[in-house]
Order: C-alpha cells, then sequence, then structure tokens
C-alpha cells in the first residue's frame, strides 16, 4: 500500500467511530434516553443555523453546530438528569464532567438546574468563550461546591435566573451543587421546600459559524 493510500485509510479508520454513533439526530427537538438520562439536541433560538447531536451514551457524545455569527442564544444540547427532590431532603448532589470545546465562536459550557415549577433556573458556567455574558447584575463572589464563581441573579420574564460563572475556565472537574443550592436559599432567593427537578449539562451555543465540534468525554450526575 503506497504512503498517500496508507494515509488514507488510517483516515477513513478514524473518523469510523463517529460514524458508528448509537444515536445521532439533526432534528431540532431531537431526543434519546439511556441509562436514565435524556439527551436533547435543543435548538430553540431564532436565526439558527444546523446542529447535528450524536451519542454512544448519557456519558458520551457531542455536537457539531454551524450557528451564523450573530446575537442571541441558538441552542442548548444537553444530557439531562431528574432528581426530583426538594433541597431540604437533599443529602448530596454532585456532577463531574470533561469536555473537548473550541476556541472560536461564542457559547458557554453549562450546567442548567431547574425546580419542577420551572420557577428557578440556576446556571453553573464552567467555560466560556466569545461574546456572551449572563442575565442580570452582579451579586457576589463565592467559593463553593470546589470552585470559585462570580454570581448574577436577574429575570428573563419567565423564572428567576441565578447564573455561577467560574472564575476562570475548566474542561474538566466535579461540582459540588449541593453547597450551591444551600447558598442560593440562604439569600432567600428559593426555598429549601422547592423540589428540584432537572439537572442539565450541555452548551449554550450563540455563534459557530463554519462548523464546530463539541465533546462530552464524560458526564454523570449522582445525588443521595
Amino acid at each position: 500500500m503506497g504512503t498517500v493510500a496508507a494515509l488514507a485509510a488510517t483516515a477513513a479508520f478514524a473518523v469510523s467511530p463517529a460514524q458508528a454513533a448509537a444515536w445521532e439526530t439533526s432534528e431540532q427537538w431531537g431526543t434519546w434516553e439511556n441509562g436514565g438520562y435524556t439527551l436533547y439536541n435543543n435548538i430553540w433560538g431564532s436565526g439558527a443555523g444546523s446542529q447535528t447531536i450524536w451519542a454512544d451514551s448519557f456519558s458520551d457524545w457531542g455536537v457539531r453546530a454551524d450557528h451564523p455569527n450573530t446575537g442571541g442564544i441558538k441552542s442548548y444540547p444537553n444530557a439531562k438528569k431528574v432528581v426530583n427532590r426538594r433541597i431540604a431532603d437533599i443529602g448530596s448532589l454532585s456532577s463531574h464532567y470533561d469536555v473537548t470545546v473550541p476556541s472560536s465562536g461564542a457559547y458557554n459550557t453549562s450546567y442548567d438546574i431547574w425546580d419542577t415549577d420551572y420557577d428557578h433556573e440556576i446556571m453553573l458556567w464552567v467555560n466560556q468563550t466569545g461574546a456572551v455574558g449572563p442575565l442580570g447584575s452582579h451579586q457576589a463572589d463565592v467559593a463553593l461546591g470546589g470552585h470559585s464563581w462570580s454570581v448574577y441573579k436577574g429575570d428573563n420574564g419567565s423564572n428567576n435566573v441565578y447564573s455561577f460563572l467560574r472564575t476562570s475556565d475548566s474542561t474538566s472537574g466535579t461540582v459540588d451543587m449541593k453547597p450551591v443550592l444551600d447558598w442560593i436559599t440562604e439569600q432567600g432567593w428559593m426555598s429549601a421546600d422547592e423540589t428540584i427537578g432537572d439537572v442539565q449539562f450541555g452548551y449554550e451555543i450563540t455563534s459557530s459559524a463554519g462548523g464546530l465540534e463539541f465533546t462530552t468525554n464524560d458526564f454523570g450526575v449522582s445525588s443521595g
């Protein structure tokens, strides 16, 4: 086999795992259930381009997104775990993540934690790139759950939003969410009687012109 042919064969072998993903869709609201999690393509913003989500499991998945270089969030592809426990009854709630993200575009890699009534949204940004920012105004700088955060509080007209922006970007780690929830209740923003419903993790994408890859190498949520 010649050098060029050998290189071509190697390249073909290298891309074959992505082609053989257990699940893949470009549908706007495409979903897949696996291992007690739901994966969701979730192209919800106006002016969106194309986006394909693929997965071998809830902890091994990725996205190729080609959204135009315009303002406004286009999508939030994510994996979701349902918790359904009152904050006061949660003994522990944590998650680990390991991602590979592009150096261009505009996006954040974030957890999105909701109460069951969808009145309260808690966002934990572990990294961000480009012209993106949180809703509302700065409230405090805190060290919680193994990370340092800048905290913002706002209202999008449908629900309260509490955004915790990690003070330096991270592509892997573990977040202890219980201290975050307790801190929010201590501020009087939520009641400890609120029930936490969904813990989501994914990529809130504003722009990714030309097509960018977002890969979740490992992820999982633990509660007790």
